[in-house]
């Protein structure tokens, strides 16, 4: 498993200058520098000054920590925040890591190499889609553990499959066959019973921020999208979305 990561690493790096551009898009703030004194798991670094440093906008497993320690391990690296709040409720430091002098985050190389995938709320359209292209293309390539098939996206009417996977992380696609708002929640219904059929429910507060992004949930009827994010179970198996990265319209 580690050859198979290591060898889906170096082929992701030749890509890594054809996304500079789109890079330059991404605001981070810087906030300073550090070194690495251990990798604790694919996304969480231990730093010389007794911080834990959580890597923002990703979703890892367990194999993700080898290629974490390859690219990070013994590192100085230089870190930017994207929010104001840099701290998750345990203290943690969460943000975005550069080795060196890269251009490219760690966040990236993992995304590249197959290792992770963009986690459901990333903060910044431009962000987000930097790293849903790096996730792309190693899914296109099936580096990493996207030559899994139990991680290849899951269909939205599948029904068995997605009631399985309640609680956990996931990428569902399918076609929405009606939108329809109830009070204060709109609805993306994948089938034709929603005790049964997969739905995305999208709160009105948020609808504000899907349109600024340019994702008008209401005119989401009759295409085949891609949603992420963690299936929970109402009625019929569902993802909340509160953030327009967590949705990708694929037609």
């Amino acid at each position: 498993m580690r050859r198979r990561f290591a060898a889906a690493l170096a082929a992701a790096v030749v890509s890594f200058a054809a996304r500079a551009a789109a890079d330059e898009a991404c605001k981070l703030t810087a906030i300073g520098v550090a070194r690495v004194a251990g990798v604790r798991d694919g996304r969480t670094l231990v730093l010389a000054d007794g911080r834990e440093l959580r890597l923002a906008g990703v979703e890892v497993t367990d194999a993700a920590r080898a290629v974490l320690q390859q690219l990070a391990g013994g590192q100085t690296l230089r870190l930017a925040k994207l929010n104001a709040d840099d701290r998750d409720r345990y203290g943690r430091l969460v943000a975005f890591a550069f080795a060196g002098n890269a251009r490219q985050s760690l966040q990236q190389a993992l995304l590249a190499a197959g290792a992770a995938r963009v986690a459901a709320r990333v903060g910044d359209k431009a962000c987000a889609e930097t790293l849903l292209a790096a996730e792309r293309e190693a899914r296109a390539g099936h580096r990493g553990l996207w030559a899994d098939p139990n991680f290849a996206p899951l269909a939205a009417d599948n029904f068995a499959r997605l009631a399985a996977e309640k609680g956990h992380f996931a990428l569902v696609e399918g076609t929405v066959l009606s939108v329809h708002q109830s009070g204060a929640t709109l609805y993306l219904n994948f089938g034709r019973r929603w005790t049964k059929g997969f739905s995305v429910i999208i709160l009105r507060r948020n609808q504000g921020k899907f349109a600024a992004a340019g994702i008008v949930p209401q005119r989401l009827q009759g295409r085949r999208i891609r949603v992420r994010g963690f299936i929970e179970r109402r009625g019929g198996p569902l993802i909340e979305a509160d953030a327009p990265e967590q949705i990708e319209p694929l037609d």
